[in-house]
């Protein structure tokens, strides 16, 4: 049966009354469902990006100092990005559990500093507020690996544009739980603390039954279907960022706050009525009588398999096989790409260890700069209301980069058999336009290298995923997954501290010098501040671009094959 002939068998038939509470139960449990459940979780999982926001209320309320929320920062940071432990959770427990223990961490940390902040319980130490940070951000961890991971295995032909998608409902999660916060607390710094709490915590136990691994299963149309995802999302950041933009200028009432989420809660909902469609269309096509070509093609499966089972080893045979090769003993015997590795075959591979590199130089030079924004708009003369627009336009530019480098890459890989890694080299090469326009600006400069950095930042986490999913298999891709992120703490730490902040302080220590001044704080103005650091960042991106196009190298016959042959044959046939 020809898809075309699937697609309009589905949409004539409908529903018999007897068949909504069947079709209810098997929607409930079926992959569709998981994925909506994936996208409320993803946009849910924003804790990491408020931290600006309520900071000042920990620190006004529990008289810290700024280096002490700095502290607080960087325990944040650390819990967010420190995930391998998560990983190998995920690989030897359900996933009902990764989400039982992720919403465990995410309540505990964040409602232990929400009384610690309302003053419901005495003071904490500074090293216990640092620990509940920690484990509050690590949380994120366990949504993002439940989220992308079973998506990727439920629907692995679709995997860019999937995480993408993932990936650009948690960018945009910061402004989605900001903008419910306004519309139920006003502007309530301690509330939002709280709604951090408990909402990411509601949803994982609301779906925690819902969200597994269920495989592929084959289905006429799944790229239309991902576009309209992609749609919905794209119109819910243009809600976001318009009102972000006008929300420079004009103060908005908590009605009209209430209004706007409302609007966003049913964008947002949305998905799930695609997601009943869609699954509506499998229930009937299982539902239609075998064509004489099905039957024959499930005989000829019948028979492939009954060959294939008669050639392979016997029970005692495989038994001694995984005897002889232990995990330590097969690190160098390395199972073809696409294969799935073990982790430590993974971890020592060449391809992996050039997929890291790159994403220390391509990530951590655009950690730097994003982190960065807002002395480079002072150095160079704008208002705060202005630095705070540079900050939103790349946010929003932020979810376009993530969601586009998925679905592009997917169509160059699919359609021109174009490596997954020459998207990565492109968008390294693109922000070093980004980095040069701050080197050397002119009037209008920073605009432009704000959508630049903002595009480029978003891209390369979906594709270093993508990647690795492909390149290492999927067994092991919730460890694997978590290791990749390792990465972008240590090049922020080398570019942002080591080089970007040492260059700047260099730099106002000549201007006070200068002046004749007292170095009572530390400020530069001027086009010079950023300069020298940011011909680094574009020099260290270009050898990160250089890095992937090794990768390119390396992989293009094995890109120039139907890398997802194997998992449409091992899908469940309609």
């Amino acid at each position: 049966m020809t898809e075309e002939a699937k697609e309009s068998i589905s949409t004539k038939r409908g529903l018999r009354r007897n068949e909504i509470l069947p079709f209810t139960l098997d929607f409930l449990r079926g992959r569709w469902f998981a994925l909506f459940a994936s996208f409320l979780i993803m946009a849910s999982s924003g804790s990491v990006y408020l931290f600006g926001t309520y900071s000042n209320e920990i620190k006004t309320t529990l008289g810290y100092d700024q280096t002490t929320i700095n502290l607080l920062g960087f325990s944040k940071d650390v819990g967010a990005n420190v995930g391998i432990l998560t990983g190998l959770i995920a690989e030897t427990t359900p996933t009902w559990f990764v989400l039982l223990l992720g919403a465990a961490l995410n309540f505990g940390g964040y409602f232990m500093i929400w009384l610690a902040v309302t003053g419901k319980i005495a003071k904490p130490m500074v090293w216990q507020m640092c620990v509940y940070m920690a484990i509050g951000a690590n949380s994120q961890n366990f949504a993002n690996t439940v989220g992308v991971v079973t998506a990727v295995k439920n629907f692995p032909e679709s995997r860019g544009s999937l995480i993408g998608l993932l990936k650009g409902y948690a960018g945009l999660s910061g402004a989605i739980i900001t903008q419910v916060y306004l519309a139920v607390y006003g502007n309530d710094s301690k509330s939002l603390i709280f709604l951090i709490a408990c909402l990411p915590t509601a949803l994982s136990l609301i779906f925690i039954c819902t969200i597994r691994t269920m495989g592929p299963v084959k289905h006429p149309n799944e790229h239309r279907v991902f576009n309209q995802f992609l749609l919905l999302s794209i119109v819910l950041a243009l809600l976001l960022m318009v009102k972000t933009l006008i929300e420079r200028k004009i103060t908005f009432s908590k009605g009209t706050n209430a209004v706007i989420t409302t609007v966003l809660c049913l964008l947002l909902f949305a998905s799930l009525y695609i997601s009943i469609r869609e699954a509506l269309v499998v229930w009937n096509i299982k539902k239609q009588p075998p064509t004489a070509i099905t039957i024959e093609q499930s005989k000829s499966q019948v028979v492939e398999s009954s060959e294939e089972t008669s050639t392979k080893p016997t029970s005692s045979e495989q038994v001694d096989e995984k005897i002889e090769k232990s995990c330590f003993l097969t690190v160098f015997d390395k199972p073809e790409r696409g294969m799935d590795y073990t982790i430590l075959q993974a971890l020592t591979s060449i391809d992996m260890l050039i997929l890291l590199v790159t994403t220390i130089f391509g990530l951590g030079a655009s950690l730097s700069a994003v982190d960065n924004l807002g002395q480079i708009g002072e150095s160079l003369g704008y208002d705060n209301r202005t630095v705070t627009t540079f900050v939103s336009i790349i946010s929003i530019w932020n979810f376009f980069g993530r969601v586009f480098s998925g679905f592009v890459s997917e169509i160059l890989m699919v359609k021109y058999k174009l490596p997954r890694p020459l998207m990565m080299t492109m968008v390294l090469l693109f922000s070093c336009i980004g980095y040069l326009l701050i080197a050397f600006p002119f009037p209008g400069a920073l605009y432009i290298a704000s959508v630049i950095i903002g595009i480029t930042f978003g891209a390369q986490l979906p594709l270093i995923f993508a990647i690795i999913s492909e390149l290492f298999g999927l067994k092991y891709y919730a460890t694997l997954f978590n290791c990749a992120q390792i990465a972008s703490p240590l090049g922020s730490y080398i570019f942002k501290v080591k080089v970007t902040g040492a260059i700047y302080d260099t730099e106002a220590l000549k201007d006070v010098a200068a002046k004749g001044l007292a170095a009572k704080q530390l400020t530069c103005i001027g086009s010079h501040c950023y300069r020298l650091s940011f011909i680094i960042l574009a020099s260290v991106s270009c050898f990160g671009a250089l890095c992937s196009l090794i990768l390119v190298m390396r992989t293009r016959k094995f890109y120039q094959s139907d890398i997802y042959q194997k998992f449409r044959e091992n899908a469940d046939t309609l």
